[in-house]
């Protein structure tokens, strides 16, 4: 567990302003964002643990609903630090929804107005070439942002003697959704499974 973090106005501003950056950055959704969260809330401010920042994007994942969701949990879980845990009552429950506030808002808010200005803009514009050029250009890109995003959380477990189960899953899965019509909710449900009953 974290200690008790004691968060300045500054570092507050400071959080909201790097992922404000973020959000410009984040082609292809905020996952592709997390390996800089993860860069900034816990190797350079320690503001999370290894453990939290994984469990907000595998919690973010499994649950129903938008997979932005995570850097909601990550705000939850640095306001929860900065007062005192589950256990420090309503002011640690004020901090998480200041935590929340400010990350979700500084990852929303740019790329919000970028996306609907942009794509106003490109509606109307659509048959020129670069606008095609662009899209197209953009694709390897977002694969290879989630590409360093899978990795990252690959590197948190380091066991390949004990984690084996694990990347031939992740390769059996990936092999399926290239070559097959697989639903991928079905995929996420045989993986939920499989978890559940330790097999991996």
């Amino acid at each position: 567990m974290n200690p008790v973090l004691h968060l300045s106005a500054s570092d507050w501003l400071g959080l909201f302003t790097h992922f404000t950056s973020l959000s410009l950055l984040a082609v292809g959704g905020a996952i592709t964002a997390a390996p800089d969260m993860h860069r900034y809330l816990v190797d350079e401010t320690h503001w999370l643990s290894d453990a939290q920042f994984t469990s907000s994007i595998a919690l973010a994942q499994a649950a129903p609903g938008p997979n932005i969701l995570f850097v909601a949990l990550m705000g939850w879980n640095l306001g929860l630090n900065a007062g005192a845990g589950l256990g420090g009552g309503w002011m640690s429950v004020a901090m998480a929804s200041l935590g929340v506030l400010v990350t979700m808002l500084g990852i929303m808010l740019p790329s919000s107005i970028l996306t609907y200005t942009a794509t106003r803009w490109a509606h109307q514009h659509r048959d020129k070439i670069g606008i095609r050029a662009f899209k197209s250009g953009m694709a390897p890109i977002v694969i290879a942002l989630l590409l360093s995003t899978a990795w990252l959380l690959t590197l948190t477990h380091n066991q390949p003697s004990r984690d084996w189960p694990l990347y031939v899953l992740t390769a059996l899965t990936t092999l399926v959704v290239w070559r097959t019509k697989v639903h991928l909710l079905w995929l996420i449900g045989l993986g939920a499974l499989l978890g559940g009953l330790g097999w991996v």
